[in-house]
């Protein structure tokens, strides 16, 4: 198959923006998640960066692995006013939207015939370097893969299969001398451009089994999961902002939460009803920590 006849399967599927690459080695990446581990840049975060020698090896995961085909979907919203006494989620969990991308996934696995893998927000795949691989986008300062017409809005995948695609190009962009992102950071996580210190960002300690340190807490404001700060303020992310300026939410969309709900809610109950977030141990007592933080920090600004 060729990248034309892809790139218009995926467009039947509904995915905004497909490539492909040979499934071969992540040599740099892997070593880059090395270099960072021995620098404690991933504090104990452990997801793809836990065994680089599996997330960086797609010819691995699947017998006589070809190709690695990238996806993005964007999940892109326009943020409604938050109501008093609410915290905020960031973009990609008001829904889920890697759980449509996976069936959109697996369906261009069936069509495309043959044996193959999908694989979503998993440990076992840097899905961000098969995207830089295979043209889907490239890696922004902020760390994050930024597409050409969607920006960073997007949740990404990744299908490993038997057959051998037509290789996409690489995107030739970059960030240039735009630092915005590294400006904005409040606790200067993105301090050393392409280098994320998740010992000072903000979605890292609402993702934390150990309290934020003092000084971050205020920094939160009224977030009670992730961070869209660097996202905010990225210029490649305003096309998309435009273009879906005033559209609805979704059904299912979530953007703010009630955060003396949260409080009041059991443990367990409100784990299940936020599945779709990583919660360290499974414990809701960690995203009710989080609605604590950001109730204070409401009746500070008040």
């Amino acid at each position: 198959m060729n990248a034309a006849e892809l790139e218009q399967l995926a467009d039947e599927l509904g995915i905004d923006v497909v490539g492909a690459a040979p499934a071969e080695p992540y040599e740099e990446t892997e070593q880059h998640i090395r270099d960072r581990r021995a620098r404690g840049l991933f504090a104990d975060m452990r997801f793809t960066m836990a065994q680089p020698e599996v997330s960086c090896h797609p010819e691995q995961l699947l017998p006589n692995a070809r190709t690695v085909v990238s996806a993005a979907l964007c999940y892109y919203h326009e943020e409604p006013d938050r109501p008093p006494g609410h915290g905020r989620l960031p973009r990609y969990t008001w829904y889920d939207a890697y759980a449509e991308l996976r069936e959109k996934l697996d369906e261009l696995g069936r069509r495309l015939g043959g044996a193959y893998r999908v694989l979503v927000d998993e440990n076992q795949h840097v899905d961000r370097e098969a995207a830089a691989r295979s043209g889907v986008g490239f890696y922004g300062k902020n760390t994050l893969l930024i597409t050409r017409r969607f920006g960073s809005w997007v949740v990404l995948g990744t299908l490993v299969t038997d057959r051998e695609l037509e290789p996409t190009t690489p995107l030739a962009l970059d960030c240039g001398s735009c630092t915005l992102c590294i400006e904005a950071c409040p606790t200067g996580a993105l301090d050393e451009p392409g280098t994320l210190d998740a010992t000072k960002c903000l979605s890292y300690w609402t993702q934390s089994a150990h309290d934020p340190p003092e000084a971050y807490r205020e920094a939160l404001e009224s977030q009670v999961y992730g961070c869209d700060i660097c996202q905010d303020v990225c210029p490649w992310n305003r096309g998309i902002e435009k273009r879906r300026a005033g559209q609805p939410l979704p059904t299912n969309a979530e953007p703010h939460v009630d955060l003396v709900d949260w409080l009041a809610s059991d443990p367990s109950e409100l784990r299940r009803r936020y599945a779709r977030l990583y919660v360290p141990r499974n414990d809701g007592r960690f995203l009710q920590r989080n609605a604590r933080i950001a109730l204070a920090n409401e009746q500070v600004a008040t």
